[in-house]
């Protein structure tokens, strides 16, 4: 097939090369064969994909264990399923391709919340969970790390096969997103895990990760076709206040300032990282421990709040329509901000490890115990919406909304230290487990003679 029959496929209209900026044009000539440069140059311009994120994160080693990786993808199954049912296969497409709400969801779901490890495990887990569901969900996860990214397109056209899209043309775009970031954009990274989500009417996200062994850095990207929104443009909330200059407040995620965007990134065009990096950038810090500066400590006292102070957790049990226990209660007000939180809520992922922890020991062991409790209750709910009885699972957004209720209207950060130092008291009481543990031999240790204690904690 011919560049301008492909062209004409991919309905891409003629852009002259001097459109593209000068910088990146000459990375792109020198990094294809003859002739796909300017195909290259056209689909960058074309409307029809788009990168729309980038996070940096340290390279670990190791491995997920099974007694997490099996939780993993009931998790991550069903708060896919959850976002599925409340808003459809579009914003779940929108959320994996946000790099700060992908990080969220690997923290939740008791991924190391920090490392590079948490993009291969949770894409594993959502490939698990989602695929063998496609038919009743519509959404199908292909690729994955190594020798099974090789293995997308194959796997792309299966996909278009049963569900009557242009397999060719997907596989293309699978092949293009991963030559842009591996060879036309020269950042020293090199791809090995290329991960592509796409929903039974066609639209998709690309999720792929290189690394770059000298600097012990590894590198998520973050593409989407151009019918799924952007997660921060048009958020689920409107823009309310007063500006402090005469007119209108200037929202320049509104499509209607696109002249203004444009205007913005051809002055940000003279320096290639702010072009290529920081439109949605998210760097995690290299240290394995979460400390007080990672997290936004206001909204964690909120979630501690709403479940340990006892009037507002008899008003979140009722909300859920449940009977749990404050801990329980932490990890569901984490959850369901992950299903139904806004794009401004995700700016501190590590708070999200305070749902189960992290299978490293950071910021505390994963609590196998309130990890099967919540995820008994979110089945649950989901199961009952399926039969038409849906005030459970609409439940969650209550909650959601309460927690924001409470972190406004009281106001109380959280203690760090003494939160800290609370999980780890109970952490064997509720299954605290970590890698670590696994290569211990077990040591039999007299039981304590129980202590009567109140559940009224001081974590503030």
């Amino acid at each position: 097939m011919s560049l301008e029959a492909l062209l004409q496929e991919f309905g891409v209209a003629c852009v002259a090369a001097r459109s593209l900026p000068c910088f990146l044009l000459v990375q792109i000539l020198h990094a294809l064969p003859e002739g796909w440069a300017e195909f290259v140059n056209r689909i960058v311009h074309n409307k029809r994909m788009k990168r729309s994120g980038v996070a940096d994160l340290p390279l670990h080693g190791g491995h997920v264990p099974p007694w997490l990786a099996e939780r993993m993808t009931r998790l991550g199954t069903a708060i896919s399923e959850s976002v599925l049912y409340h808003y459809g296969p579009s914003e779940l497409l929108s959320r994996l391709s946000d790099p700060f709400w992908f990080q969220a969801l690997g923290c939740v779901m008791g991924m190391d919340w920090h490392s590079s490890g948490i993009t291969t495990s949770v894409m594993g887990a959502l490939k698990r969970g989602l695929n063998p569901r496609a038919h009743e969900l519509g959404i199908y996860v292909c690729g994955g790390r190594g020798k099974h990214s090789r293995k997308t397109p194959d796997e792309l056209r299966t996909v278009a096969e049963h569900a009557s899209l242009d397999g060719e043309k997907l596989a293309r775009t699978s092949r293009l997103t991963a030559k842009i970031d591996n060879n036309a954009i020269a950042d020293g990274f090199q791809l090995y895990l290329h991960s592509f989500i796409v929903s039974k009417t066609g639209e998709w996200t690309v999720v792929q990760q290189g690394m770059n062994e000298a600097t012990g850095i590894a590198r998520r990207y973050h593409w989407h076709s151009a019918t799924v929104r952007d997660f921060t443009s048009e958020p689920h909330t409107a823009i309310v206040g007063e500006s402090v200059f005469s007119g209108e407040i200037m929202n320049l995620v509104d499509n209607r300032a696109k002249p203004a965007q444009e205007a913005l990134l051809e002055i940000a065009q003279e320096n290639p990282e702010r072009v290529l990096c920081e439109v949605r950038k998210l760097c995690m810090p290299a240290h394995h421990d979460v400390r007080a500066k990672d997290v936004d400590l206001k909204r964690l006292g909120a979630v501690l709040t709403a479940a340990y102070e006892r009037q507002l957790r008899d008003f979140a049990n009722l909300l859920l329509l449940e009977n749990l226990g404050p801990r329980t209660l932490q990890s569901l007000a984490l959850i369901a901000e992950v299903i139904h939180g806004t794009p401004t809520r995700f700016s501190d992922p590590a708070r999200f490890s305070f749902a189960h922890g992290g299978k490293d020991g950071h910021p505390f062991p994963v609590p196998l115990k309130t990890y099967d409790e919540s995820l008994s209750v979110l089945r649950r709910a989901l199961q009952q919406a399926k039969l038409g009885h849906t005030d459970k699972l609409d439940g969650f957004g209550r909650l959601d909304r309460f927690t924001k209720i409470v972190e406004k209207n009281v106001g109380a950060e959280a203690d760090f230290k003494t939160v800290m130092a609370h999980e780890q008291k109970i952490s064997a009481s509720i299954g605290g487990r970590t890698v670590m543990d696994d290569r211990r031999p077990a040591i039999k240790t007299p039981k304590a003679p129980k202590k009567k204690t109140s559940d009224q904690l001081s974590l503030f």
